[in-house]
C-alpha cells in the first residue's frame, strides 16, 4: 500500500453557491479514528444545500476550509490507538452521524436525533456537514461509523448503501411490520427506488410506487413494485387504494420531498395507518392534518441511517438481494467536482446517483 502523503486533494466550499478544488493536509485519526482512503462518493441534495450555504444557520464555515461529502466509501490506510474493529486494507462505507453517545435520545440508539448535534465537544460530529467529509481523497471516521464490505460489493455500491441504510431506518420506526403489509412509496428517486426493493425483501404482500418520471416508475417495476402509477393522474391514489382491498394501505413512505405528496400520503393510508416522513422539504408545506387526526395515522420523520440499519442494508447487498447499478446515472473524476454538482442540481440526463471517482482506477458498477 502506498504511503500516506502530507496533503490531498479536496472539493472545499467557497463563496456561496461555489465547490472547488484545493489542496489540505491530510488528516490524522485521533485514538478512536480511522482514516478512509476515499474511493467513491455521491452527492445528494443535502450538498446542495451546502454548497449555497443555505444549510447553515450561521453562515457557515470559512471559504477554502470545509469539505462536504456524507456518502462515501474506501480502503482504511490507518487506525487510531485504541482501534482493533478494523485494519488496514478493509473495504468500508461510512455512515454520516455520529451521536455524542451520552444524550438520552443517543443512548436509547437515536443518534440521528442527538441532543447535542453540532456540539463537537460533546462527541457529535456529522461527516460532511459538521466536520469534513468525503470529497476528498482522505477522510477520517470514527470507528463506530464503518461497516466493512463484503467482498462481492463494489465501493460504487456501497456508497449506494448510505441511501439504503436511510430506508431501512424508516422501516426500523415501524418495528419492521412488513410481513404481508401493503405499501405505498411517493418518489422513485434513489430512496423510493431502494424502498421498493427493500419493502419486497423484507415481506411486503403489495408494493405500489408513485411519481410523476416515466423512466424512473420503469425502473419501479423492474425493482419490484407491484403497481407503478403517474402520480399526476387523477386516478391514481384510487387505484392504488383499490389494490389495497378498498381501505387504503397500511404504510406510506413520502421520499419525495414534494408538498402535494404529503396530502397523497394521507389519502393513500388506511385508518390506524402509518406515513413515514424520508424526503427534505424545500419550503414549508401546507397540508390538511384533520385526515391524520380523525383516522388515527401515526406520522413519522426520519432522517440518516441510524440504529445500526446502514449495518442491515451492507448485509442484504451481500447476500445480493440489493440492486444499486441502476440508480447510478454519472460519474465525474474529482477534479470535475463542481460539473458533478451542477449535473445534479440541474438534473442532466435525469441524474440520480452522481459519483465522485477519487481513485479512479477502481471498477465501476455494483451488485
Amino acid at each position: 500500500m502506498s504511503a500516506i502523503p502530507d496533503v490531498m486533494r479536496a472539493a472545499v466550499l467557497a463563496e456561496p453557491g461555489r465547490i472547488r478544488l484545493s489542496e489540505l493536509p491530510v488528516p490524522e485519526p485521533g485514538p478512536e479514528d480511522v482514516l478512509v482512503r476515499v474511493h467513491r462518493a455521491s452527492l445528494c441534495g443535502t450538498d446542495l444545500k451546502i454548497r449555497s450555504r443555505a444549510f447553515f444557520e450561521d453562515g457557515g464555515p470559512a471559504a477554502g476550509t470545509f469539505v462536504p461529502g456524507h456518502e462515501y466509501a474506501g480502503m482504511v490506510v490507518a487506525v487510531g490507538s485504541t482501534v482493533d474493529e478494523f485494519h488496514v486494507g478493509d473495504r468500508v462505507v461510512t455512515e454520516a452521524h455520529r451521536g455524542c453517545m451520552r444524550c438520552a435520545n443517543c443512548l436509547a440508539g437515536a443518534y440521528t436525533s442527538c441532543l447535542n448535534s453540532g456540539l463537537r465537544a460533546k462527541g457529535h460530529r456529522t461527516q460532511g456537514m459538521t466536520v469534513n467529509g468525503g470529497f476528498a481523497d482522505y477522510a477520517v471516521n470514527h470507528v463506530s461509523t464503518l461497516h466493512q464490505l463484503p467482498d462481492p460489493v463494489s465501493f460504487d455500491a456501497g456508497v449506494v448503501l448510505t441511501t439504503a441504510g436511510t430506508v431501512m431506518h424508516a422501516f426500523n420506526v415501524l418495528h419492521d411490520l412488513l410481513v404481508g403489509a401493503r405499501v405505498a412509496v411517493l418518489g422513485p428517486g434513489p430512496i423510493g427506488l431502494l424502498a421498493v426493493q427493500v419493502a419486497k425483501e423484507l415481506g411486503a404482500d403489495l408494493v405500489a410506487l408513485l411519481g410523476t418520471r416515466e423512466g424512473r416508475l420503469k425502473l419501479g417495476r423492474v425493482a419490484g413494485a407491484d403497481l407503478s402509477l403517474n402520480s399526476h393522474d387523477s386516478d391514481s391514489v384510487a387505484r392504488v387504494r383499490e389494490a389495497a382491498g378498498g381501505q387504503g394501505v397500511d404504510i406510506v413512505l413520502e421520499c419525495s420531498g414534494a408538498g402535494a405528496a404529503v396530502d397523497d400520503a394521507l389519502r393513500l393510508v388506511k385508518r390506524g395507518g402509518q406515513v413515514v416522513l424520508v424526503g427534505f422539504f424545500g419550503e414549508p408545506v401546507t397540508v390538511d392534518l384533520n385526515r391524520a387526526v380523525m383516522n388515527g395515522v401515526t406520522v413519522h420523520g426520519v432522517r440518516g441511517e441510524g440504529a445500526g440499519s446502514l449495518a442491515r442494508a451492507v448485509a442484504l447487498a451481500g447476500q445480493g438481494r440489493l440492486e444499486t447499478a441502476s440508480l447510478i446515472t454519472h460519474h465525474f473524476p474529482l477534479e470535475a467536482v463542481s460539473e458533478a454538482f451542477d449535473t445534479y442540481a440541474e438534473r442532466r440526463g435525469d441524474a440520480m446517483k452522481v459519483m465522485l471517482d477519487i481513485v479512479p482506477d477502481q471498477p465501476g458498477g455494483g451488485t
